[in-house]
């Protein structure tokens, strides 16, 4: 029988397990938020793991003290909650003093569906692109997400993971991939380039399909890097595009749009851009993911009509 892919979240929290086994300097903070793949970690590593109960701020100057007593620390929480909460002490305890402590935030985008824009992750990508050490992963499957866990414990400088609930495809071989790019060429084209982040990558994906069908075709590509992001590699993929697409579960402000735009703005790239995302307003609607993607027109249809009506 064939197993399930595993879950995003739990793919990385078991790496983190598996390097705090080894290095007992490795602790791990969580805000009363728990996970299946936790609870070995906290039974068999019960020294480094600390639960701070529901506050997020302290938590983060918690980090930062540890920090400086010589532990390599991960915090986690639902992301507004991680982020948007705890973005002066993020600046200040961490970015200012330059800590390395990964921040991991769960439930990127439209995760929480129904939960509201309490919950909502759909401006976190731009206001943590604002702080200048931090770097930001955005993992599209189980084998990005377990790459990030050793690549930010190995890190000299803040980190922010945002991860996604749920199974998705594989879209990496772990054992032929080096992550330290940035980002990655899934699929080649040579009318659009579609440059996605997170799951988002997925339906990119299908989406190509869907303009192969109308006789076109699209290039697409997992920005899994957003901070720093490899301009770069950037540059010499959409110098081979006609035309560049953007593909986000976040807000039309400040996501990887707009980091997309100023690389080619400040290059001088002048390529046609398209922004695709959620527009400037929060979602109160609520359904199912997909549900809520229809209504904000990021749903597969809405994607392929945008780009086609863009297209002539």
């Amino acid at each position: 029988m064939e197993m399930p892919n595993p879950d995003m979240r739990d793919a990385f929290f078991d790496e983190v397990y598996n390097i705090a086994k080894s290095d007992p300097n490795v602790v791990f903070l969580t805000a009363d938020m728990g996970a299946m793949s936790l609870e070995r970690f906290k039974q068999d590593l019960s020294r480094q793991f600390i639960n701070v109960g529901i506050a997020e701020q302290n938590m983060v100057s918690i980090a930062a003290g540890l920090t400086l007593g010589g532990k390599k620390v991960f915090i986690y929480s639902i992301i507004p909650f991680v982020t948007l909460r705890c973005y002066e002490q993020i600046k200040v305890d961490l970015c200012c003093m330059n800590l390395p402590v990964t921040v991991i935030g769960v439930g990127a985008g439209l995760t929480y569906e129904s939960d509201g824009p309490t919950h909502h992750a759909i401006q976190d990508i731009a206001v943590m692109r604002a702080l200048p050490e931090m770097s930001i992963f955005n993992p599209s499957d189980c084998v990005t997400a377990k790459a990030f866990a050793g690549i930010t414990y190995k890190s000299s400088s803040p980190s922010y993971v945002r991860i996604d609930k749920g199974s998705f495809a594989p879209l990496y071989d772990e054992k032929k991939t080096d992550f330290g790019q940035g980002l990655a060429q899934l699929r080649k084209g040579k009318d659009v380039m579609i440059v996605a982040t997170g799951v988002m990558v997925h339906q990119a994906l299908k989406v190509a399909e869907m303009l192969e069908r109308r006789s076109l075709s699209a290039a697409i590509v997992d920005l899994y890097r957003i901070k720093p992001l490899n301009t770069e590699l950037l540059l010499e993929l959409a110098g081979k595009a006609k035309r560049i697409v953007t593909l986000e579960e976040n807000t039309i402000s400040g996501g990887i749009g707009t980091a997309v735009a100023e690389v080619l703005s400040d290059s001088a790239k002048f390529i046609p851009l398209k922004r695709i995302a959620i527009s400037d307003k929060h979602c109160f609607d609520t359904g199912k993911r997909d549900a809520l993607h229809a209504i904000c027109n990021i749903d597969n249809d809405s994607v392929v009509k945008n780009i086609l009506d863009w297209l002539k």
